[in-house]
């Protein structure tokens, strides 16, 4: 799209402070030319971004390397398909703690509901209004099982779509004592430690996987200590840290030029799982090469909630690390395999508001070679 006789590129972000996506025009340098013709793709590069631009990026995925975060200002990708986070209406948030004794053994608590009465399970249960995702779970911990807690990390994380994510807590003791039947209430008939050999009827057998997840991580921490970030989101979303790694161990991250070259994020859509969004991105910036590569959302870095003023900051910011990947078996538009090339070089840009930068900084490279080879993250799991 061209801007009349200026000939500058147009582009359209969503403000991420109003409910309905409000149209925001900004222009590219007019030496900047958007799309592909027939005969060959525009590849933008960051030679336009300046050094002080470039030294502002690598900051900025240093601090979520390290477990940082940073207030969401801006939706790059999908906001008209979302709507703000809700709890109580179209999000559903559960709190889960695995906790484990100088004997190992695991804290479960039996069932008061109708539907699964006198069956066992963690500690588990919703994110109420007006709660952080940390006080959910000492809250959960303190009705069923009667202790005071304290969150480790997160474990893992699940979802089926931005509606309805579980958290899952590695947690420790700090107070209280062992719920017992004659503290009965709605809420859990009592609690008890399991040493996962005796037979016990489990509500679910989902919680063997989280059980051994926490064991796993106390034998030895796969990723480091990471905990909600108190910051405010409306919508749920995804920021990328899109990554492919070239030739002789270059590595490129995938930038949105303006208002300032900064990491895209994108909204979760109800249609899909909340990692789609990566796949959003990428289809947006190169379409061409989308059905091409592997878009896979390595794990989560960081996570961002606030939850104060409901349906104003219900929402949750996954940072993630993404890597970007050719697919080695390649085909034509009949199906067909074709000879493949490795080019050494991230696929070619063909949306104006996008841009690859080359890692400049070596220990930021290695940092981020590192990420990528071992995925050191909470994993996020989708359940469709």
């Amino acid at each position: 799209m061209t801007c009349g006789e200026s000939n500058e590129v147009l582009l359209v972000n969503y403000s991420f402070q109003d409910s309905d996506p409000t149209v925001r025009e900004e222009a590219l340098p007019a030496s900047v030319t958007p799309g592909r013709d027939q005969k060959h793709h525009t590849w933008i590069t960051d030679m336009e971004m300046t050094a002080e631009e470039q030294q502002q990026v690598e900051e900025q995925v240093e601090r979520l390397l390290s477990g940082q975060g940073s207030e969401v200002t801006v939706c790059d990708v999908g906001l008209e398909q979302s709507k703000p986070a809700t709890l109580r209406k179209n999000v559903t948030y559960i709190v889960c703690a695995v906790i484990f004794n100088e004997k190992e053994e695991v804290l479960m608590v039996q069932e008061a509901k109708p539907d699964c009465y006198k069956q066992w399970y963690l500690p588990a249960g919703r994110v109420e209004v007006g709660e952080s995702l940390e006080e959910a779970m000492k809250r959960e911990v303190k009705e069923e099982a009667g202790f005071e807690s304290e969150p480790v990390t997160l474990l893992l994380i699940q979802e089926q779509g931005p509606q309805w994510i579980r958290f899952i807590f590695l947690a420790k003791v700090t107070g209280g004592s062992l719920k017992s039947l004659s503290a009965a209430d709605q809420e859990s008939l009592q609690a008890s430690w399991w040493d996962r050999q005796s037979e016990l009827q489990l509500r679910g057998r989902d919680i063997l996987r989280l059980i051994e997840s926490g064991l796993k991580y106390r034998l030895s921490p796969c990723h480091p200590v990471t905990l909600p970030l108190d910051l405010s989101c409306r919508h749920v979303v995804q920021r990328l840290m899109l990554v492919f790694v070239g030739a002789e161990e270059h590595i490129w991250v995938l930038l949105i030029r303006a208002p300032e070259p900064h990491l895209p994020t994108a909204a979760a859509v109800r249609t899909h799982a909340v990692t789609w969004a990566a796949n959003m991105v990428v289809q947006e910036a190169m379409q061409s090469a989308y059905y091409d590569h592997d878009v896979n959302t390595l794990g989560v870095l960081s996570l961002q909630h606030n939850g104060r003023q409901n349906g104003k900051t219900d929402g949750v910011c996954f940072n993630t690390l993404v890597a970007l990947t050719p697919d080695h078996v390649q085909r034509d538009e009949d199906g067909r395999k074709v000879e493949w090339t490795p080019t050494g070089q991230p696929p070619r840009v063909e949306h104006p508001r996008y841009v690859w930068h080359e890692v400049q900084k070596q220990t930021l490279r290695e940092k981020l070679l590192e990420k990528t080879r071992n995925a050191a993250l909470v994993p996020i799991h989708s359940l469709y």
